[in-house]
Formats: C-alpha cells, structure tokens, sequence
C-alpha cells in the first residue's frame, strides 16, 4: 500500500499545474478559432494522444475493465456519460473563458475548487483533515468572502468550476473508474459533440488547409493537454482528496498571471483574496514539506 502523500503524486501535480497554464495561453494562438473549435479539436487529439500514452506505459487494462464491467453494472451506462459530460464542461470552459475575457472568473472558480474539493473529501468519503490543512482552509476562505463581498454574486463560470469538479471526482471514485482508462472512455464519449464543435464552421477547414502553423499549434494542444490530463489523474490517484486539493492552488495562481498577460486586470478590493489565498498555499507547502520530511524522504511506489 502506498503512502498518501508520495513524492511522485506531488510532482505529478505541480508538473500538471504548470501545463494546464501553459495550455491557458496557448488558446489565445489559435485565433482565428473561437472557444468551441478549439474545445472541440482540443478533445479530438486529445483521445488519441492519451490511448498511445495508455498503450505505452501499459495501462491500456483499465480501459478493458471499465468496458468489461457494462453487460453486469447497468449503472455504469449512466453514470460514464455524465462523468463524460461533467468533465466535458470544464475542458470546453477552460478553452472558452481566456478568449472571452472570463480569465480571472475561472481562475477564481479554481480558487475555489480545492475548498470544496476538502469538503467533499470529508463529507462524502470521511477523510481527515489535518490542523495545518484547516488554517490553509480558513485563510482560503477569507479570499474567497472577500471576493464574495466584492462580486455581490459569483459568475457561473466561478460556480462551475468549483462545483463541477467535485461532482465529477466523486463520481469516478464510486463507480471505480478514477483512473486514466476512464478519462479516455469520457473523452471517447464526448467525440460526437467535439467533432460537431470542430468543424461546425464551414470555413475551419479551409482555415487550417491554408495555415501549416495553425495545423501545428492543433496537434501540439492535443500532446499537451493528454500529458497534462494523465498528470493531474496520476495526482489524484496517488494523494487524498485534500491534499490532492489543496495542492491544486498552484494551477490558479499561474493562470491569473496568464490572465493578467492578457490584459485582464485585479482591481485594488481582490488584492486581499489572493493574499489570503495565496498564504493558505504558503501553508500547504510547508505541511507538505513537512510530510515528506516525516516519511524519511522516502518516495513511494505509485500504486
């Protein structure tokens, strides 16, 4: 049995942060095409990528699994599409707000997310949460009230975000497909509406016949966003909820920096959430410095 806090799901983690903010940026490469096409091609070549990356690190079993579970499981038969739809939603969200000027929303809903990622980890599956995991929770939701405050309501593309993913990780975790064989049968599912999303523009096509970089950019968003996906599964599997959750603070804070490349702004009342949020990081660091220090640095095998 693996340890909870190993060195390769903390590095996985961070490794999948870092992607997920490049791929933030990349969007904004594609022009002319709008959020939907790039949602769609990104999922397009994002299927395949990940079924070579299964094949090569052998793991194309779990995909056999999950399949070889449908004639005996008829619950599966619902619950694999709307898995697919819940995480549909944020990977079109996600190439959709940095176009559309919903950068920061979104990046607020990720805010969030590691919150109600702890709640759900406590309340759905009775997971421990330690004092230091606490005061990041406390700060985190000072942040958060103050944005609150400030927002008077929150876009539903913050909602979604925070919301969504929990749904969509408890999920999987009940129906025992919280692995990376099970993120592609979401992904294969939801090809019909990418490949609809792709080319509903008649003139995309001719777009990228006459574009060499354009075809390029496309094939590099679906290598980057199959590692960044087997990354952040690879995290999830290998760290409990909250520490899983909490960790995913990293990805936010590089996608306000990317925000803010783009030219969105923090106004002078959001300066104290990402204060509170960015010392409830702090905290998280130094606790899970201090995990690794007390399992003797030791990284363990991923199970």
């Amino acid at each position: 049995m693996h340890s909870h806090n190993s060195l390769p799901g903390v590095a996985s983690s961070l490794g999948a942060s870092a992607l997920f903010a490049t791929l933030y940026y990349y969007t904004t490469l594609l022009e002319p095409l709008d959020g939907q096409q790039v949602y769609g091609w990104r999922i397009l070549l994002t299927a395949p990528c990940l079924a070579l990356l299964l094949l090569a690190i052998g793991r194309w079993g779990e995909v056999r699994q999950i399949v070889a579970r449908l004639p005996a499981e008829p619950r599966l038969w619902l619950a694999l599409p709307l898995s697919s739809a819940l995480v549909g939603l944020q990977l079109w969200l996600f190439m959709w707000a940095p176009i559309n000027g919903h950068g920061l929303d979104v990046s607020l809903g990720y805010f969030l997310l590691p919150l109600t990622l702890v709640l759900t980890g406590r309340l759905l599956f009775g997971e421990a949460i330690s004092r230091l995991q606490r005061l990041a929770c406390l700060l985190a939701a000072i942040g958060v009230g103050n944005e609150l405050l400030g927002a008077a309501s929150l876009s539903w593309p913050v909602l979604a975000v925070a919301l969504g993913y929990p749904c969509y990780f408890a999920l999987r975790r009940r129906m025992g497909t919280a692995n990376l064989g099970g993120l592609w049968l979401d992904l294969v599912i939801s090809l019909p509406v990418a490949a609809l999303f792709a080319v509903a523009d008649r003139d995309t096509l001719q777009l990228l016949t006459a574009s060499p970089r354009l075809l390029v950019l496309i094939a590099g968003l679906g290598a980057l966003s199959a590692l960044a996906l087997a990354l952040m599964i690879v995290a999830s599997k290998d760290l409990n909820l909250a520490l899983f959750g909490l960790l995913s603070y990293v990805e936010p804070v590089l996608l306000v920096v990317v925000a803010l490349l783009l030219g969105e702004t923090i106004v002078a009342g959001q300066w104290l959430t990402y204060g509170a949020i960015w010392a409830a990081i702090g905290v998280l660091v130094v606790e899970g410095v201090a995990a690794l220090r007390r399992s003797g640095g030791a990284s363990t095998r991923p199970g």
